[in-house]
């Protein structure tokens, strides 16, 4: 983990951030002993977010697919 001064991370603000992305975290100290952590923040994926998959069908055979279960579901 890199540690920056206060003076430091102030005037290279940009690498600070780049340098927390990159290793996870960095520490900034100030004279008085006072220490803090800057961590990027995890992104948050939605539950809805999920990969699609290729079935190579075409149009028709989608339209046909879900014909034949409201057809199904119908008589049920």
């Amino acid at each position: 983990m890199k540690v920056y001064t206060f003076s430091e991370a102030r005037q290279k603000f940009s690498t600070v951030l780049d340098s927390a992305q990159l290793e996870g975290a960095v520490k900034i100290t100030r004279r008085d002993g006072r220490a803090f952590l800057i961590r990027p923040v995890q992104k948050s994926l939605s539950p809805l977010d999920v990969k699609g998959v290729k079935l190579n069908l075409s149009r028709d055979e989608i339209v046909s697919a879900v014909r034949e279960g409201r057809e199904r579901e119908a008589r049920s």
